[in-house]
């Protein structure tokens, strides 16, 4: 019985080895794209118009702007400055400022440093990009 058990365990782990979160696309991506950058924070005049990716924007949720990366993916944005961190969910295109990288809503900005800052060095680290999606032009 616990030979069947054991047996049954390592499958399991067998199986759960080969899922994972970051696709083989993402991670060829994000080893040749820049993930480090300024970061900054766009908010109060984009409440309740859409983004992008359709959905609507609120600045209380935590989502951001990046210019690729696929609509869902989920990624860490780290202050360089102070080690905090943010999870958030790519949901818009942006920034379009020269040497930014991505763009917090002000609720995942204020997580890591204070609104007043504007803008600071992050790193970004791709989470899972298991949900994303991508609209057919």
């Amino acid at each position: 019985m616990k030979k069947g058990f054991n047996i049954f365990i390592f499958l399991i782990l067998i199986l759960l080895s080969g899922c994972s979160a970051v696709s083989k696309k993402t991670e060829i991506y994000s080893q040749n794209h820049v993930l480090k950058g300024m970061a900054s924070w766009y908010g109060k005049e984009f409440q309740g118009r859409l983004t992008a990716s359709g959905e609507e924007y609120n600045i209380r949720y935590y989502t951001a702007a990046h210019k690729s990366l696929p609509f869902g993916t989920i990624v860490r944005v780290t202050n360089i400055n102070n080690g905090k961190s943010v999870r958030v969910k790519i949901n818009d295109r942006g920034p379009f400022v020269k040497g930014r990288v991505i763009d917090l809503t002000p609720k995942a900005f204020e997580s890591i440093a204070s609104t007043k800052k504007g803008v600071i060095p992050v790193k970004i680290e791709i989470l899972d990009d298991s949900d994303t999606f991508r609209y057919k032009s």
